[in-house]
């Protein structure tokens, strides 16, 4: 009986383990960014981004601040 009992747990977890492994989710790998282009002008920097995802643009600005770098990625516009 001992022996039926283990054999039993033993296939179950065999099972578990195998469907466990099976649902595992794809992993989705794309650029997330794609630069475009930069500017620089009196120590102020931009740089355009372009995410291919939603169609949009993003623009980040970097400066110096007394001997601190700053760096602004707020500004998102959409393409029609």
């Amino acid at each position: 009986m001992k022996k039926i009992t283990v054999l039993l747990l033993g296939a179950l977890l065999a099972g578990y383990a195998l469907l466990a492994w099976a649902q595992q989710g794809r992993v989705d790998v794309r650029t997330a960014v794609t630069p475009m282009g930069t500017s620089s002008s009196n120590g102020v920097s931009f740089a355009w981004f372009y995410d291919s995802t939603d169609r949009s643009v993003h623009v980040c600005r970097t400066a110096q601040a007394a001997g601190d770098v700053v760096i602004d990625c707020k500004a998102k516009v959409q393409l029609p």
